[in-house]
């Protein structure tokens, strides 16, 4: 029997510190976009338009019984309604939002994100996610990759996809390909100057990229991830994660939608509260 005082399983309860954090957290960050040009946007929390192959959407009808879900991705409806809605009245490009987004059967996961419509430097969107953490006090490992990465090689070497989505290292290994071995291990930079001569040309200009990026951010703790395959469907060149005790804080990446190439990214404000709470 369900009690009276029980939640969902997955649904979020806040009070006290966690409520004072979220708060907190949530104020520091729109401070932050609004003061480098970013304007603020909540969308609708029913959608008829979202479909994810990995994710158990929550589906219900509307009046007309036609199929709505609850809004289980923030960047979709954002850019969506951005591009589709209010494009023709409204000139701003650089939005954020600080919203829940919602998956079967009652998970609820918070979020603080932007979109960047006008820019695919990706380097932009990361140095402001970067110094939303730094002035919270948390400072995460950084990983880059580039999801054209693995795509290219899965065709060059003849292999599914999923040894790169199933992170299947000793696959890899097996194959005894000097460049790949050192692909496979590389964590800097320096490694990837290292190894641009012997690389395939088809993914040199690639590794440049994720070289480029690193260059032009200011983050301390970096470690470079060639060959990692984002689950996240929409991301088509550099993204990024932050990680800490094997949590995602956070990710984000370049996208195209309708010809528009943009960058984005998304912090998880319960895995902000819990590492906040930890440290005190």
């Amino acid at each position: 029997m369900i009690q009276q005082h029980e939640i969902p399983v997955q649904s979020r309860l806040y009070f006290q510190k966690s409520a004072k954090l979220k708060r907190e957290i949530e104020n520091i960050s729109a401070n932050i976009f609004e003061e480098i040009g970013y304007a603020e946007i909540v969308t609708p929390f029913f959608t008829y338009h979202q479909s994810f192959a990995d994710k158990k959407l929550i589906k219900f009808s509307d009046k007309n019984n036609n199929s709505l879900i609850l809004r289980a991705d923030s960047t979709i409806d954002v850019v969506r309604i951005i591009t589709k809605r209010l494009g023709r009245s409204i000139d701003q490009k650089k939005w954020f939002y600080i919203q829940p987004v919602f998956y079967y059967p009652s998970t609820e996961i918070y979020q603080i994100g932007s979109e960047n419509l006008e820019s695919s430097d990706l380097s932009q969107s990361l140095n402001v996610a970067s110094k939303i953490l730094r002035t919270i006090k948390l400072e995460p490992l950084l990983q880059i990759s580039n999801i054209k990465i693995p795509k290219i090689l899965s065709a060059l070497l003849d292999l599914p996809i999923e040894v790169f989505k199933s992170s299947n290292i000793q696959k890899l290994l097996d194959l005894k390909i000097e460049w790949l071995t050192k692909l496979t291990y590389l964590q800097n930079v320096n490694e990837i100057e290292e190894i641009l001569d012997i690389v395939p040309i088809e993914i040199k200009e690639e590794l440049e990229k994720i070289a480029d990026l690193a260059r032009n951010i200011s983050y301390d703790h970096i470690v470079i991830s060639p060959l990692y395959y984002s689950k996240m469907n929409y991301y088509d060149g550099l993204f990024f994660r932050y990680i800490k005790d094997n949590s995602v804080i956070g990710m984000g990446g370049c996208y195209e939608y309708e010809d528009i190439d943009a960058t984005g990214f998304a912090l998880y404000v319960d895995k902000m509260i819990e590492e906040k709470l930890k440290d005190e």
